[in-house]
């Protein structure tokens, strides 16, 4: 049998991770469904009754066997996907124990974060039930932000160990960057990526005084001076353009009106479905399901506003690294390294993507160098 290009390669990987992912989200949505019509919810309800008085550890208990449930259907998706799949390509660098142990640590990290906010929720529910949905905007929001802020320093150094880059050229050459971008550079650091994984990256995180650069070792070693630089240049586009805080101000928007459809259509289905009122434990799959369609709705324009902000970031690392080129150069090895698809199908690119195809970037390269119009974004 014939081998595969690496492009033919990167083909089949994006197209069976989308198959697989998109089997994964079918598949939680039904389950969620049956599990609701079916009356196994408020069997549920009924087990923590028994169980205890106390609404709040009805709550926890409803929402951790539901949960452990739903898990167990999904469990196989995301190991094929996580380990089996990152392995067939030979992109992971994972043991099966390291897969665990990692997992492992984002389930309990998931928990520390999801269960002060479920419990808010609920709190919310049963004690403000026609105004739950703004208050929870509210706090989402406030937590995003402190999240925002503490993240790099607490949590991203609990799977990747941080360092300052120790390179002079490359610091003169970032630093130059951001001077002219502006950007009050509280750190550049170098991340073990390799433990992981052969890919590639580098991002821009963090708010106010936790704000940095991180460039993953796997980067570094594998890309020039000027391929980097301008990798950081487009991250400095991202902070000029302030795509982090209209991101935020989308995404808050875009919780604030999805709680609310939630709460309309919630309130208008409780009584037809027989339940006793909002706060009714088995009524709350039907919360989730509503927001399931609503993301699934309101994603795409999601993504459509991200490939813009990236195309806006791209612009400006071809205007400001000093050797434009190198940016053409980094895409395809970033494509080559992650084994990215250069040229999706135009629907899968629409609806799934975040950022333009690398076939659109290099274009967009190759009309800059030319002295082409770069369409204004």
């Amino acid at each position: 049998m014939q081998e595969l290009t690496r492009e033919q390669q990167a083909k089949r990987y994006e197209r069976i991770k989308l198959i697989v992912s998109i089997s994964e989200s079918v598949l939680s949505f039904l389950l969620l469904v049956l599990f609701l019509t079916t009356g196994y919810s408020a069997e549920l309800r009924d087990w923590t009754h028994q169980l205890t008085e106390n609404a709040y550890l009805r709550f926890l208990l409803f929402m951790a066997v539901a949960g452990f449930g739903l898990s167990l259907f999904t469990f196989p998706f995301e190991f094929y996907s996580g380990f089996i799949l990152e392995h067939r390509y030979q992109l992971s660098n994972q043991t099966l124990w390291d897969w665990i142990k990692e997992k492992l640590k984002e389930n309990l990290v998931g928990l520390a974060i999801g269960l002060p906010l479920a419990l808010a929720f609920y709190f919310l529910l049963l004690n403000y039930p026609q105004s739950w949905w703004f208050w929870l905007s509210v706090v989402i929001f406030l937590f995003s932000v402190l999240l925002g802020r503490l993240a790099p320093q607490l949590i991203f150094p609990l799977f990747y160990k941080f360092e300052p880059l120790k390179d002079d050229e490359l610091l003169k050459r970032m630093e130059r960057l951001a001077k002219i971008g502006k950007f009050d550079l509280q750190g550049i650091f170098r991340f073990n990526m390799s433990k992981d994984t052969k890919k590639a990256n580098a991002a821009f995180t963090g708010l106010g005084k936790s704000r940095r650069i991180i460039i993953g070792d796997t980067l570094l070693e594998n890309f020039t001076h000027d391929e980097i630089e301008a990798v950081f240049a487009h991250e400095v586009g991202h902070f000029v353009h302030k795509h982090l805080y209209r991101l935020m101000a989308a995404g808050t928007l875009q919780t604030f009106v999805g709680f609310y459809l939630a709460h309309l259509i919630y309130w208008d289905l409780l009584t037809r479905m027989g339940f006793t009122g909002p706060a009714d434990l088995a009524a709350l799959p039907l919360i989730a399901i509503i927001l399931t369609v609503y993301m699934l709705l309101v994603s795409p324009l999601s993504n459509a506003l991200s490939r813009h902000y990236e195309r806006q970031a791209d612009l400006y690392a071809l205007r400001r690294s000093s050797n434009p080129r190198a940016f053409a150069s980094a895409l395809l090895k970033l494509s080559e390294q992650n084994l990215s698809d250069k040229q999706p199908h135009p629907l899968v690119e629409f609806f799934f993507h975040s950022h333009p195809s690398i076939q659109k970037r290099v274009k967009m390269v190759e009309d800059f160098l030319q002295g082409k119009k770069i369409e204004q974004v």
